[in-house]
């Protein structure tokens, strides 16, 4: 009688703080951060009693190379190893972006969060990669009244991008992207001069979070590197405890915008 194949579902490791550096548009090297790092595959009963082991044998084996660029590369050592029909690798890690000031040009450092997952099924297809990245910026009140004085305000909208790439995915670059089109970037420190920059754009101008998912979902549509996005803010107004969300995904139901660029 044919031996029985039974399965575990997801056995695996979860938020393994380890080193590792990070691709990087600024340092070829790639940034050093701390991520935490989740595996999970599915395995033969059979090897049940050895798989914490090869886990942990092969993350070490890779320390000085572990990050984007050589995600595809180490999945598949999880998928041969461990003897798994699929194989799933989660890093979380903080991303430090220098940024400057708007008025007085000072250098600040701000922490972006990020996950760069990698998803395989087999040795011989390519496995699947997501770089996400979580961006907070200023964006409009919906409850504000731009006909009164004064009657504009901010709140705190954090951005959420996911993005499927063909090519590395460099953080700066979803940074710039979204701060271009909020009302306002996130600064870790303003000066006096700066503080009152922000304070009067944000009681002068106008821009929903609405229109900021928008115009960030069109620009990323025209990307011929970006196989697939998903774009979603997550909006916290002054006058509630909860936050609102609106978002949006490439699909063949909405693949850009919607919107025809005007003719000038």
């Amino acid at each position: 009688m044919a031996r029985e194949r039974r399965f575990l579902v997801d056995v695996g490791i979860k938020d393994l703080p380890f080193p590792m550096r990070v691709v990087s548009r600024l340092d070829p090297e790639g940034q050093p951060t701390i991520a935490n790092i989740s595996v999970s595959a599915r395995i033969m009963r059979t090897f049940e009693a050895r798989w914490i082991d090869k886990f942990i044998q092969i993350i070490h084996r890779h320390r000085d190379r572990i990050g984007t660029r050589t995600l595809s590369e180490n999945i598949m050592d999880y998928l041969k190893e461990l003897e798994a029909t699929a194989v799933k690798i989660d890093f979380t890690y903080p991303y430090f972006v220098e940024k400057l000031t708007p008025v007085s040009k000072e250098t600040c450092l701000v922490r972006y969060m990020c996950t760069y997952a990698a998803r395989a099924f087999s040795m011989t297809e390519k496995a699947k990669k997501r770089f996400t990245m979580e961006i907070p910026v200023i964006t409009t009140y919906p409850g504000s009244d731009p006909e009164k004085p004064g009657g504009l305000f901010g709140q705190l909208s954090v951005v959420d991008l996911e993005v499927e790439s063909k090519k590395d995915i460099y953080p700066e670059d979803l940074v710039e992207l979204v701060d271009r089109h909020a009302l306002m970037p996130i600064y870790s420190f303003l000066t006096e001069e700066d503080q009152i920059y922000v304070i009067q754009k944000v009681h002068t101008e106008e821009k929903s979070s609405v229109v900021v998912t928008d115009e960030i979902k069109r620009e990323l549509s025209k990307d011929p590197d970006v196989d697939w996005y998903s774009v979603r803010s997550s909006n916290y107004g002054m006058l509630h405890s909860y936050s609102t969300i609106i978002g949006t995904e490439k699909s063949m139901w909405v693949p850009s915008s919607g919107f025809e660029d005007e003719e000038m």
